[in-house]
């Protein structure tokens, strides 16, 4: 594995802690864990993207989706099995996991839906309408008279 420093990078910025511990962690994870479920990241939109992860064998009260500071967590716990079952092949996968997906600022999940095995999570980025550009009006002398006059 290689070693990347970051510390020059953020030697001049203020406030990028977030990014520095999210770019460590991409660097420290499990790449053994990184395959399981599969899963694509769709856009769907301008704005919209979509989480589409193949969940075969678990059901609504299974998984468990919900977002916390930014970070959305899809996780999946196992069904106890009949111990009686007795497998010549076992080729889908039942183990609990846990998928993180790190959402940029103003990415809101809209909704999670599960059919035929699938999981689809969509997400939106809704920026405030403060944060949004706005046009400001360029007034020059004779035009602000008449608008003062006009309100007067």
């Amino acid at each position: 594995m290689r070693a990347y420093d970051f510390s020059p990078l953020f030697r001049s910025t203020v406030g990028f802690d977030r990014m520095q511990r999210m770019m460590e962690s991409a660097l420290r994870a499990d790449e053994s864990n990184v395959s399981y479920p599969p899963y694509n990241i769709e856009v769907s939109g301008e704005d919209a993207y979509r989480i589409t992860m193949a969940v075969a064998g678990f059901g609504e009260d299974d998984l468990n989706v919900t977002v916390k500071e930014n970070v959305l967590y899809i996780t999946g716990t196992s069904r106890k099995e009949d111990e009686g079952t007795v497998y010549l092949h076992r080729g889908i996968a039942g183990r609990s996991f846990e998928r993180r997906f790190h959402l940029a600022e103003h990415i809101q999940v809209k909704g999670a839906k599960l059919e035929n095995g699938i999981l689809h999570v969509d997400l939106v980025r809704e920026i405030p309408e403060a944060l949004k550009p706005r046009k400001i009006d360029i007034s020059t002398k004779g035009k602000a008279k008449e608008l003062a006059q006009q309100a007067a």
